[in-house]
């Protein structure tokens, strides 16, 4: 009915249309892809007619970079919102995998573009994300085809960050079980064409017990796995009554986060929908590492000094770097065996 592509049609009841999406339909590369989950797959028939593709917010692009020389060894992606984090974890995964040089500047790799920040070493890239949905989907989508050209197989994507708690102590680290929206459902919404499209938040469950269990051999944190609310704002999306506008009350606040929590959620950010929907679409095994700064029953403003907040921020770091450390061993002994 519409030749290389497939349609899915959404309802939100039986009489009322949500969305329609629009997607190619996977050629036989594609399906090899997917039925090894191998490769980052991209659904863009378009990228086909281009000459060079500009990934214009890295400064990289197909036509200008050897993009397999420079990234196909990679295979572990962690993104975060912050420039400087995403440089201190390169710097902290380059101790703990013993290629730390003490001459290294650690360049960044899209020092052409003020938008966000890469880095490299070994098989490990860090990018940054900026601050909610439509900075990180626009990483994104540059993220995935540099993947897909780049040709780079079996790769992991984790989102490190910071998150504000529900019913936790500050300090907690929460691996996210599923993405769910400020209604607390698991799905992300985007209007393309005019129409809503709605897409899956589902993360890697596996992914998510690895970590849970790195974090109990590590056993210098509490962690735990729960889902995590993205919101598109940071103020009265969250239910705070410190920004500039507030027209609710403290009780309809506690009342609304203690829903959220009945629902099963522990920590609130503005990232992790969309990279969810995103991973999976594409087929990437993905998962979401965030600490908690504070309990928003308690209050919304950061109170803990500068010091203590520097040791949360870096428990997220030192989970991923732990696992990331465990993995590239297993598998150095398999290929050794």
């Amino acid at each position: 009915m519409l030749g290389d592509f497939a349609e899915v049609i959404m309802w939100k009841n039986d009489l009322e249309f949500i969305s329609v999406v629009l997607f190619r339909k996977m050629d036989s590369k594609d399906k090899r892809n997917a039925s090894c989950g191998s490769s980052a797959i991209v659904h863009n028939p378009h990228l086909d007619a281009l000459k060079d593709d500009i990934l214009y917010h890295f400064s990289l692009g197909t036509g200008t970079h050897d993009l397999r020389a420079i990234f196909g060894d990679v295979k572990f992606v962690c993104v975060g919102g912050s420039p400087w984090r995403m440089k201190s974890f390169i710097e902290y995964i380059a101790a703990e995998l013993g290629m730390e040089d003490p001459k290294s500047e650690y360049p960044n790799i899209c020092a052409g573009t003020d938008r966000y920040a890469m880095y490299k070493v070994g098989p490990v890239l860090s990018v940054s994300h900026g601050m909610g949905i439509p900075s990180i989907a626009i990483m994104l989508h540059e993220l995935i085809k540099l993947l897909y050209h780049a040709n780079c197989t079996d790769v992991t994507v984790i989102r490190i960050g910071t998150s504000g708690g529900i019913e936790l102590e500050p300090g907690t680290v929460v691996v996210t079980k599923q993405s769910v929206d400020a209604t607390f459902q698991p799905k992300f919404e985007q209007v393309i064409l005019g129409k809503t499209v709605v897409r899956s938040t589902d993360l890697d469950q596996s992914l998510a017990e690895e970590l849970l269990q790195c974090s109990k051999e590590l056993n210098q944190f509490q962690t735990v796995v729960g889902n995590t609310m993205c919101t598109l704002d940071f103020y009265e999306g969250q239910a705070r009554l410190d920004g500039a506008f507030c027209s609710y009350t403290e009780k309809d606040k506690q009342d609304y986060l203690r829903k959220a929590s009945e629902a099963g959620v522990c920590n609130i950010e503005m990232e992790s929908s969309v990279f969810a929907a995103m991973c999976k679409l594409s087929g990437l095994r993905a998962a979401v590492v965030c600490v908690t700064l504070l309990d928003r029953l308690k209050g919304d403003q950061l109170s803990s000094c500068h010091e203590v907040l520097q040791n949360y921020q870096q428990r997220p770091q030192i989970l991923v770097g732990y696992y990331i450390k465990r993995q590239l061993k297993t598998k150095a002994g398999v290929s050794q065996v």
